[in-house]
C-alpha cells in the first residue's frame, strides 16, 4: 500500500514538472517576440530616409526602451526629432533675408520735378516778403491823399525791404510821376504801375540761364562759392537736382575739405539723383579735388561738373586766395563756365559786402539767393543785381529738396504783390 501511494506522489510531481516546463517555454517564446522590436525602430532613429510611416514603434516597444539606461535615451531620441526642423529653414530662410537686405541697400534714384514754372508753384513761400514789400506799398499807394509824408513812408518801406538807396529813389520818382500824370488811383491800376516799376528795376533783360552745357563739347564747369552758413553745400545738391530734372548728367566735386560732413552731405545729395561724387581726404587740397572732379566728368562724358568750394570768410585773405587757386587749377582743363555766388537773403545789405569781395577774386556770373521764404527782405534781389551787374539766377524758397527755383522776374514780383 505504501508503494502505491509513493508511486502516485511521484506521478503527480512528474506531471507538475512537465506542465511547468511547457508553460515556461511558452512564456519564453512570448518574451522573445517583443524583444526584437527595437531592431525595427532603430533605423528611423539614425536616419529616416528609408523608413516607411508604418514602422513606427508600437506601444509594446516602449517597454524595452524604458528598460535602457536613462542617460542614453536623450542621445538617441533628440537628434532624430530635431533633424528635419533644422535642415529645412537652413536652406530657405537665410536666402530670403539676404534678398531683403540687398533690396534695402540699393539706393533708390529719385526723379526731381520739372523746373518749368517751379517759382509759380512756390509763390506762397514769399508770404513774409509779400506782407512787407508788396502789400505794404499797395496799402500806402491806395490812400486817399498821396502827400509828402506818404511818399516818405513808401521810401522807408522800400529801404526796410533792402531795395537799396539808389533803387528806392528811382522807384519813388517814377511812381510819383506816373500817378500824377495818369491820375491813377484805383487799386488795380496802382498795382499795375507798381508791378511795372519793380520788374523794370529787376531788369528782365539779363541772361539768367545757368550755363550747364558746353557748346564745343566736354562738361561745363560750375563753381559754387560763398561764406560759411549760407547753405552752399545744400544749394549745390539742390542745383544738381535742377540740372537732372532738365535732362543733364552731373558729376559733383566735394572741394570743401575743411568741413568734415560736407563731402558726406554732398555725396548723399548725389546718390539721390544718380550723380557721382568725387571727394578727397579730409583737410586735403581743395584745388586737387576740383581738378579730379573735372577729369572724372570728362571721362564719364557728363554735361556738367558742379564743384562745391569751402565756405570761407571774406575777411580772410589767405582763404580768398585759395579760392582763386581752385579756379586757376580747374581752368587747366578749360575755362570755368559759371561761378555762382550763394547769398543768404536774410543778411540784407551785409550780403553786398560779401558779394563785392568775391567779385574781386573770381568773376561772379550769377547769384543764388537762399532763405527767401523766411525773410522780409525781398528787395535784396534788386540791390545785389544793381551793385554787381550780375543777375540773380536761382532762389531758394524752403528746406525741401526741390525748393530751389530758376528766377523769373515777372513771377517773383507777382508773388510779392499777392
Amino acid at each position: 500500500m505504501e508503494y502505491v501511494i509513493l508511486a502516485v506522489v511521484i506521478a503527480v510531481v512528474a506531471i507538475g514538472a512537465i506542465t511547468g516546463l511547457v508553460v515556461s517555454g511558452k512564456r519564453r517564446k512570448e518574451l522573445d517576440k517583443p524583444s526584437q522590436t527595437p531592431t525595427i525602430t532603430a533605423p528611423p532613429a539614425a536616419g529616416t530616409k528609408g523608413a516607411p510611416a508604418e514602422t513606427a514603434a508600437p506601444p509594446t516597444a516602449e517597454k524595452p526602451v524604458a528598460a535602457q539606461p536613462t542617460g542614453e535615451e536623450p542621445a538617441v531620441a533628440e537628434p532624430a526629432a530635431e533633424q528635419p526642423s533644422v535642415e529645412e529653414p537652413a536652406v530657405e530662410q537665410p536666402a530670403e533675408e539676404v534678398r531683403i537686405e540687398e533690396a534695402e541697400a540699393a539706393p533708390a534714384i529719385e526723379v526731381p520735378e520739372p523746373t518749368a514754372g517751379r517759382l509759380v508753384r512756390l509763390r506762397s513761400r514769399l508770404s513774409r516778403s509779400q506782407s512787407t514789400l508788396g502789400k505794404g506799398l499797395l496799402t500806402l499807394l491806395s490812400r486817399d491823399r498821396l502827400d509828402e509824408d506818404t511818399w516818405e513812408e513808401i521810401e522807408e518801406t522800400l529801404l526796410t525791404a533792402d531795395v537799396g538807396v539808389g533803387a528806392t529813389q528811382e522807384l519813388v520818382d517814377n511812381l510819383r510821376t506816373r500817378v500824377k500824370v495818369l491820375g491813377t488811383r484805383t487799386p488795380d491800376e496802382l498795382r499795375g504801375l507798381l508791378r511795372d516799376e519793380l520788374v523794370k528795376l529787376i531788369n528782365p533783360e539779363l541772361d539768367r540761364t545757368v550755363h550747364s552745357v558746353k557748346a564745343e563739347g566736354g562738361p561745363a564747369v560750375v563753381l559754387v562759392v560763398g561764406v560759411n552758413g549760407v547753405g552752399k553745400t545744400t544749394t549745390t545738391g539742390k542745383l544738381a537736382r535742377v540740372l537732372v530734372a532738365d535732362g543733364r548728367k552731373v558729376v559733383l566735386g566735394a572741394a570743401d575739405t575743411f568741413r568734415a560732413a560736407a563731402a558726406d552731405q554732398l555725396q548723399t545729395w548725389g546718390e539721390r539723383v544718380g550723380a557721382h561724387t568725387v571727394r578727397g581726404p579730409e583737410g586735403g587740397d581743395p584745388a586737387s579735388v576740383a581738378f579730379d572732379a573735372v577729369k572724372q566728368g570728362i571721362s564719364d562724358g557728363v554735361d556738367t561738373v558742379l564743384v562745391d568750394t569751402a565756405g570761407r570768410l571774406h575777411t580772410k585773405t589767405g582763404l580768398m586766395d585759395e579760392l582763386g587757386k581752385v579756379k586757376r587749377v580747374v581752368e587747366k582743363h578749360g575755362p570755368v563756365d559759371e561761378v555762382l555766388l550763394v547769398l543768404d537773403a536774410t543778411t540784407g545789405q551785409n550780403g553786398l559786402v560779401q558779394a563785392r569781395v568775391f567779385a574781386e577774386v573770381v568773376d561772379i556770373t550769377g547769384i543764388v539767393l537762399t532763405k527767401l521764404d523766411g525773410t522780409a527782405k525781398g528787395g535784396i534781389v534788386i540791390s545785389v543785381q544793381r551793385e554787381l551787374g550780375v543777375p540773380v539766377k536761382l532762389i531758394g524758397l524752403g528746406e525741401g529738396a526741390d525748393d530751389l527755383a530758376p528766377f523769373e522776374p515777372g513771377a517773383f514780383v507777382d508773388a510779392l504783390l499777392g
